[in-house]
């Protein structure tokens, strides 16, 4: 199992981080989401290796930017 924490700007709710959680979700290979509005912190489990850049269009498609 591997485990990647990201930051995201934008997330202002619960709400927000709902959006997060289920368009990174659904990214194949993410086994989890965890995600804070309070931080910006994206926490994505996964079996394996996750291409980076669906997660990060998964973060665009919910409406916020991953942090670079």
């Amino acid at each position: 199992m591997s485990t990647e924490i990201i930051t995201v700007t934008g997330m202002t709710c619960g709400g927000c981080a709902s959006k997060v959680r289920k368009e990174v979700g659904a990214v194949a290979g993410v086994t989890g989401v965890d995600a804070d509005p309070a931080t910006g912190r994206v926490t994505v489990e996964s079996g394996g290796e996750v291409d980076p850049d669906a997660v990060r269009k998964a973060v665009e498609a919910a409406g916020y930017r991953v942090v670079v």
